[in-house]
């Protein structure tokens, strides 16, 4: 009865929701005279997680955005990994179409595929090009992007070298690079961003993405906010420090060893750092929204906040990181505010980061050239049926990555040989190993009427199948891949093997 209550209230919610965003925008919700497409800011931040409380540190964020817009509570990356993550947001596609495998050149990431045939049709040069945006961006773009050239589509570009850093960086500052050392690259983004939007041309609209480093590695705050969670500790979930049976994980997570007491004391400082320097990101939110209201456009102007990935800290005795296909993982913050959305909306259907394109071109009234995985979640948004169903609640979701662990990622640190093809293993983690050449999965994130489930499949010599009942199961521990039905099984496998295969609108008629 409580399940069926909680089901009755997000199809009363969508109901709303769906109601107000259809509205159309007219010119007297504009700030600026003869401007009626609306602005668009996205903010998006790095390895934040969901899961474990990441949010907390942000109460101007919540405040600003959530609180004034829509909260989605099914929001979930592609891939959990950075590059791949990125070049599904700016392009609207899945990783296998794409062809950003992973983060490094060899995978695609700003690689030749990505640079002459995804990048030209990206989300900047639509909206500059066809749209006649004045667009910008400042923080990490991709992180093998190492300021060679300008990407196309931006009318001002601050984009960092390389991964994640707080000092000692370098930007491309549109037709040169420039170098910093002292300067808190958080703080930085948020003046060139108050700047553009003091200097923009007032008479066009524009679109904004801010994408500060935190709280990626290595979790460093400002000064101003070191030690403001001195007292915080990483969240001890069930599955905390907790070693998984063989008969419940893929190897690599299986071949953990409980955590020692050092190590989890410095998982606590990496959360505690984490948290911290997301303040300076929620001091920057709260500027520009200051700003956006100076000028009298906030109303006219979708804030979009949100990451690339979630993080795990200390889950199934793993010590941090991503590239698992876990909540803790898979599943991001996704705030959303603007001039059709509800105040403290709650929007529980399932969403993709890819799906942001293809909302952003539904509000600016823009049409991509080429066709586009996600959906237009907000634009489409339906109704409920006669039998109070949510019908946009009921959606297969595909995630996937590809391990990265080579002859090349050996580290002589650890008690592992060269040719076990392993990665991310580092002394400080206790030589846990984060990654390897066969942490190769796809997966289905199933969402449909009261079923709430992930189905994996491994790309390893045992092709080792994980399933979890959310629902029932929300920590991920009982694994019931072997436990399904025959006839489960196969429509699992099937629908994994059209998602891995799709492309367009085929990607959203795979439901099961």
């Amino acid at each position: 009865m409580k399940s069926a209550n909680k089901h009755t209230q997000i199809s009363l919610t969508l109901t709303i929701v769906s109601c107000v965003l259809l509205l159309p925008l007219t010119p007297s919700k504009a700030g600026e005279i003869g401007i009626t497409k609306p602005n668009v800011i996205l903010i998006l931040s790095d390895d934040q997680d969901v899961a474990l409380e990441g949010m907390t540190p942000l109460r101007q964020v919540q405040k600003l955005v959530g609180n004034e817009g829509a909260v989605f509570t099914n929001a979930y990356t592609s891939s959990p990994l950075c590059c791949p993550s990125r070049s599904s947001l700016l392009s609207g596609m899945y990783a296998h179409n794409h062809g950003t495998l992973n983060n490094s050149i060899s995978g695609g990431c700003n690689g030749q595929h990505w640079r002459t045939k995804i990048e030209p049709h990206a989300l900047p040069v639509l909206l500059q090009t066809d749209g006649d945006y004045e667009t910008f961006f400042a923080g990490k773009y991709l992180n093998e992007y190492r300021g060679e050239r300008l990407p196309p589509g931006w009318t001002e570009f601050y984009g960092l070298h390389g991964n994640s850093r707080y000092y000692n960086y370098t930007l491309r500052e549109n037709k040169q690079n420039v170098s910093y050392t002292n300067t808190y690259l958080t703080d930085l983004l948020r003046d060139k961003a108050l700047a553009f939007l003091k200097t923009r041309n007032r008479q066009k609209p524009f679109f904004a993405m801010i994408a500060p480093p935190a709280p990626h590695a290595p979790y460093t705050p400002a000064k101003r906010h070191r030690g403001a969670f001195a007292n915080v500790k990483a969240v001890r979930t069930p599955n905390f420090n907790r070693v998984p049976l063989a008969q419940e994980k893929h190897w690599l997570v299986a071949a953990a060893r409980p955590l020692p007491s050092d190590t989890i004391k410095l998982v606590d400082f990496y959360y505690q750092q984490r948290w911290e320097a997301l303040l300076a990101v929620d001091e920057m939110v709260a500027a520009i929204v200051n700003a956006l209201t100076d000028q009298r456009v906030l109303d006219n102007t979708y804030i979009i906040y949100t990451s690339d990935n979630g993080y795990h800290m200390g889950q199934n005795a793993q010590p941090w990181d991503k590239r698992q296909p876990y909540e803790t993982d898979i599943l991001v913050p996704l705030l959303i505010r603007g001039p059709t959305i509800p105040a403290g909306a709650i929007a529980p259907q399932p969403t993709l980061l890819l799906d942001l394109m293809p909302t952003i071109l539904g509000w600016t009234g823009l049409h991509a050239h080429t066709e586009l995985d996600g959906i237009p979640r907000l634009v489409s948004l339906k109704s409920v049926d006669e039998d109070r169903q949510v019908k946009e609640y009921r959606r297969s979701l595909l995630i996937q990555y590809w391990g990265e662990g080579n002859s090349d990622t050996y580290n002589a640190n650890c008690p592992w040989s060269r040719h076990d093809y392993l990665s991310e293993c580092t002394p400080e983690a206790d030589c846990h190993c984060q990654d390897a050449w066969n942490n190769t999965y796809a997966c289905v994130r199933q969402f449909r009427s009261m079923t709430n489930r992930l189905f994996c499949e491994f790309m390893d010599r045992e092709n080792f199948v994980e399933a979890y009942d959310i629902n029932e199961d929300p920590y991920q521990i009982n694994n019931i891949g072997y436990d399904l039905l025959p006839i489960e099984h196969a429509f699992y496998s099937l629908a994994l093997a059209n998602l891995t295969r799709c492309a367009g609108s085929s990607c959203n008629d795979i439901n099961i």
